[in-house]
């Protein structure tokens, strides 16, 4: 359940107490203990044949839906199509994807031999100097190759400055939403986009399962944070969030700022992912240090049901919300709810994932979106006690023609929470 807020509010809060409660066996660390070796030797690279082929499609979706040209701001959707690392700031650097021929990227002057380094697909460019309007470049540009008159798609992160300035320099022209070109094309991973995913998942797994028997009573989220997050580095991902919950603070989904230490009897939750090529795991666990309660493992059970519920309703075809609803009819049943009411499920039932933590579409009440093959969710309708503990598990699942795929097993058991 990455949220993108989250690292701002908790920072690195971890927190795990569990060596003292489970099994050897379920805690087994490495044979190499400190001497992790990397699992992201083999991560093929997107290639440039990929990426033109993405630009492809989204052409013909926009050709589809009549638009002229779609206007993109850094960010993963420019990582998507053009391969382009950069950030935002006041000064616009954007791609601007025409219905036909190359891209044209806008940038500063001072700034083009850098955002040249990872362009991976064919480009014209285009910069301005401090003094000039960017927004009137791409203007010029689109006037000049006959493109300003028709409707022009804004990627949906786009900021409103460049909006408005569009819709000044070229009045005739129609700003629409891109949306659904992009996420046209996003929505369906490649099997290249999901070995990546996949090498991510097998590295989140396999750091959880470095970092347990090292948790100890008195440690504090950020403790166990560190130590997660250097295993990350260790087995070759770049540590993107790790989120860890102690005691009362696991009934809140992203937590609270109080002060958390590992004690007996209590539910650790951690919630920790990482990058491999830019490509994102986000993997759940929750388990007890100490000797879990009656309660805890009824909770515990009833979750781990309700994410094989979800698992078993994504079928290809079937409408992304209805998963959302399988599981909500589950849990209704055995007292939790109705609806988002606590205790019960207080947030949907998974979200997309790939470049981003979270990205279109979620699996939630009302998303008509049907489920096709190369989706990718998080599948974690986690139950959430407040002034007690919650619970949740997440595994993320990809979309087949024959039905969702595990990125990473379930945990078979409060004892076991790692398999």
């Amino acid at each position: 359940m990455r949220s993108i807020g989250r690292r701002d509010f908790l920072g690195m809060t971890g927190a795990a107490a569990m060596a003292a409660s489970l099994p050897a066996r379920a805690l087994a660390a490495p044979a190499a203990a400190d001497g992790l070796t990397s699992l992201a030797g083999k991560a093929v690279p997107i290639s440039v044949e990929e990426r033109k082929a993405r630009i492809a499609k989204a052409q013909r979706l926009m050709r589809a839906q009549g638009l002229s040209a779609l206007l993109i701001e850094p960010g993963s959707s420019l990582i998507y199509f053009t391969g382009v690392h950069w950030s935002r700031s006041e000064r616009l650097t954007a791609a601007v994807l025409p219905v036909e021929g190359d891209i044209l990227i806008v940038t500063p002057f001072f700034e083009e031999p850098s955002v040249r380094e990872t362009l991976a697909v064919p480009g014209d460019f285009r910069t301005w100097n401090e003094h000039e309007d960017p927004v009137r470049l791409v203007a010029d540009w689109l006037k000049a190759h006959k493109l300003a008159g028709g409707k022009i798609g804004m990627e949906e992160t786009v900021r409103y400055f460049a909006v408005d300035g569009l819709k000044r320099a070229l009045p005739d022209a129609e700003i629409v939403s891109g949306a659904s070109v992009v996420r046209g094309c996003r929505m369906h991973k490649s099997p290249a986009e999901i070995a990546l995913m996949q090498i991510a998942a097998d590295i989140t797994i396999a750091a959880y399962r470095y970092t347990a028997p090292r948790i100890q009573r008195g440690m504090t989220p950020k403790d166990i944070g560190a130590i997660m997050n250097d295993a990350t580095r260790a087995l070759g991902g770049d540590p993107e969030f790790a989120l860890v919950l102690l005691g009362e603070a696991s009934a809140y989904p992203h937590g609270s700022g109080k002060p958390q230490a590992v004690r007996d009897g209590e539910v650790v939750l951690m919630d920790c992912g990482c990058t491999v090529q830019g490509y994102q795991s986000d993997i759940s666990r929750s388990f007890v240090f100490g000797e879990p309660s009656k309660k805890q493992r009824d909770v515990w059970q009833i979750m781990r049901k309700g994410q094989d519920i979800a698992f078993e309703a994504a079928k290809v075809g079937a409408s992304a919300g209805s998963v959302d609803d399988a599981v909500r009819a589950y849990y209704t049943k055995l007292g939790y709810g109705p609806d988002y009411k606590l205790p019960g499920l207080s947030h949907r039932t998974g979200h997309g994932i790939g470049l981003d933590g979270h990205e279109p579409v979620n699996l939630v009440r009302g998303e008509t979106t049907p489920l096709a093959p190369g989706m990718c969710f998080s599948n974690e309708p986690g139950i959430y006690i407040p002034g007690d503990f919650g619970i949740r598990l997440e595994d993320c699942f990809y979309m087949t023609a024959q039905g969702p795929r595990w990125f990473s097993n379930p945990p078979p058991s409060i004892d076991n929470p790692f398999g």
